[in-house]
């Protein structure tokens, strides 16, 4: 009995470590994916763009779950109900949001200011999940937060452009739908969850395509078809699997905060690949994040 008890504590060390890992791989996707969808922005409307990159993950998504013999069952009533309203908080409220934001402000502020969900997500944690903060996360929360007000001062201090109001609607709605889904715990596979979203954000983002008139067909060029494409199979299909599959395995407060990686390595990539050029706050705000970051990821009792 204690030799089992021993490999189970070991395998279930190992998950946790896995899961971090998997925070770490998703946060780098999604850092570069910023650049990847300012690229596609320029030749496509937010609501073109979204509704061609979740539509189309959802079809890969669906395709290796046939493949791969995976069911895609959900049971019917509220299961298919959570997965509905996840879907729409969690890809077409943050997705829509994010990319009009991009339109009214510079992609580093923008990713900067979208990722104050896991401060949200930590927040609402608390009352609806009844999660309680230790000494890491409720490190990791103050610091990721003087990190972001650092970050967020210089614009707040004039006026808040509407950029900021997207991107900052675009991270309350992605909170919402992280910390609802794991309350509504439902019981399917992490690739049927994950599709079954990406078909809601992608409903829901094409009644705004066809309400907004946008062209159905463009003129892509090299660089946003390359954005296009990169979103649609690695920072909207593969990452949102493996951010449905973690999120469910770890505390919303973790996930979340481990998550605030991704400005950092997207900002970065901004600067490398767009020419942003980050102020002295800037790089401020980015060495608290990744101090955040970090507690986040580290095991209890480290």
């Amino acid at each position: 009995m204690k030799r089992d008890s021993s490999k189970s504590g070991e395998s279930a060390a190992r998950a946790a470590v896995a899961a971090r890992a998997g925070v770490a791989l998703v946060a780098a996707i999604w850092g570069l994916n910023w650049v990847s969808v300012r690229f596609a922005l320029r030749d496509l409307s937010p609501w073109t763009f979204r509704t061609i990159s979740f539509g189309s993950a959802a079809l890969v998504l669906i395709a290796v779950a046939r493949w791969r013999g995976i069911s895609l069952r959900v049971k019917r009533g509220p299961p298919r109900l959570h997965l509905a309203v996840a879907g729409i908080l969690n890809l077409g409220g943050f997705g829509t949001l994010s990319a009009f934001a991009q339109l009214s402000t510079t992609t580093s502020r923008t990713a900067i200011c979208a990722y104050t969900m896991p401060i949200w997500a930590t927040l609402l944690a608390r009352p609806w999940l009844g999660e309680r903060l230790d000494r890491w996360r409720g490190s990791a929360l103050v610091i990721g937060a003087c990190g972001l007000l650092v970050l967020l001062w210089p614009a707040l201090a004039s006026k808040v452009p509407i950029g900021t109001l997207l991107a900052l609607g675009s991270a309350i709605s992605w909170a919402l739908g992280t910390v609802y889904l794991k309350w509504a715990r439902v019981d399917a596979s992490p690739i049927a969850i994950t599709a079954w979203q990406l078909v809601a954000g992608t409903i829901t983002v094409a009644i705004g395509f066809v309400a907004s008139g946008a062209s159905a067909a463009p003129a892509l060029g090299p660089l946003a078809a390359g954005g296009l494409i990169y979103t649609t199979l690695i920072g909207t299909a593969v990452a949102y699997l493996l951010w449905f599959r973690i999120s469910v395995r770890l505390p919303a407060s973790t996930a979340g905060l481990g998550i605030l990686l991704v400005p950092v390595v997207g900002v970065v990539a901004s600067v490398v690949l767009l020419g942003d050029r980050p102020s002295a706050a800037d790089l401020g705000g980015f060495a608290l994040i990744f101090i955040a970051a970090v507690c986040a990821l580290a095991p209890r009792g480290a």
